[in-house]
C-alpha cells in the first residue's frame, strides 16, 4: 500500500497524472487591451433576461453576480474579450 501511495505521489509531482481544476483556479489570460467593456457584458446579459447586480474583475475575468433568466441567483465568470461564460455557480 505504501508503494502505491509513493508511486501516485511521484506521478502527480512530475505531472503525469491529470490535474482537476476547481472553481478557485479560474483565470483568464487575455491582455487588457483586448477586453470589452463591462457595459457590453451587462447589455448582453440583460438582453438575455438577466438582472445584473454587480460586475467585477477577478483573476483576469469578469465576475458577474446576477439573477439569471430563470430568476436564480448566480455567480458567473466571463472571458473579458469574448464575453463567453467560463464558469457558472448557482447561489440558491
Amino acid at each position: 500500500m505504501l508503494k502505491i501511495l509513493a508511486a501516485v505521489l511521484a506521478l502527480s509531482t512530475y505531472g503525469f497524472l491529470p490535474s482537476v481544476a476547481s472553481a478557485d483556479e479560474i483565470s483568464c489570460n487575455t491582455p487588457m487591451d483586448q477586453w470589452q467593456k463591462p457595459d457590453a457584458l451587462q447589455t448582453k446579459l440583460e438582453n438575455q433576461g438577466w438582472k445584473v447586480k454587480q460586475i467585477k474583475t477577478e483573476d483576469g475575468c469578469y465576475e458577474v453576480y446576477a439573477l439569471d433568466e430563470n430568476g436564480k441567483r448566480v455567480e458567473t465568470f466571463f472571458d473579458p474579450s469574448t464575453l463567453t461564460a467560463i464558469d457558472k455557480k448557482d447561489e440558491g
